[in-house]
């Protein structure tokens, strides 16, 4: 019976420091309405009207400027609200003009990637679409815990790979910081062999 205990109570003492070092921190996204921000990017479509539609930044006092109408105030509205109101401007100069409106985000991806660096998309897009454009995770990369960077603050959230930026509240100018794997965690067959090992020989000492 003391062989048992001696052996279990090594065993939970090489282990127990892998269980937390796997530990993820639970979520903490601030809540936000997913409306036009600064640093914001609007592609606008204008159906039959090529040389003026394109893709036009929201400044950091939430304009932006169209062609023909020049500067438009866009912050907080939606993309069916901003295209009400191009509609109605548009109309001065085009007849019934048909307008689609579609925000984009602009993310930074840094950490244990192989392409880091700032992308421009649509917010419909899931994280791992996000991670896949930066060329996947490196091999000692961690995606299950994508970071969010933002404003100085250090959020870490399980995200899925099926969830939506827009789901994951994600704002223009954030960054998505994915993690190097711990050693623990690169290293579990390894020390799961040397832990059965250990075991081992110590049954054999204390016989």
């Amino acid at each position: 019976m003391r062989r048992v205990f001696f052996a279990g109570a090594l065993l939970s003492a090489l282990v127990f420091p892998v269980m937390v070092q796997g530990q993820a921190a639970d979520p903490e996204l601030p809540s936000t309405a997913q409306r036009i921000h600064p640093g914001d990017v609007i592609r606008l479509r204008i159906f039959r009207e090529e040389e003026m539609s394109g893709e036009f930044p929201v400044d950091e006092g939430g304009v932006a400027v169209f062609p023909r109408i020049g500067e438009v105030t866009v912050v907080n509205e939606t993309p069916e609200s901003l295209e009400a109101k191009l509609v109605a401007q548009y109309s001065v100069f085009l007849r019934n003009p048909n307008i689609e409106v579609t925000v984009l985000r602009r993310v930074q991806v840094r950490g244990a990637v192989r392409n880091p660096g700032l992308y421009t998309v649509d917010p419909t897009v899931t994280v791992a679409d996000v991670i896949a454009l930066a060329g996947g995770a490196a091999p000692n990369g961690e995606q299950d815990k994508v970071r969010i960077i933002r404003g100085g603050r250090v959020l870490e959230a399980r995200l899925s790979g099926s969830e939506t930026l827009g789901e994951a509240l994600i704002q223009s100018g954030d960054q998505l910081f994915v993690p190097e794997r711990s050693w623990f965690t690169r290293n579990s067959g390894v020390i799961a062999a040397a832990v059965g090992g250990v075991i081992s020989l110590i049954a054999i000492i204390i016989r």
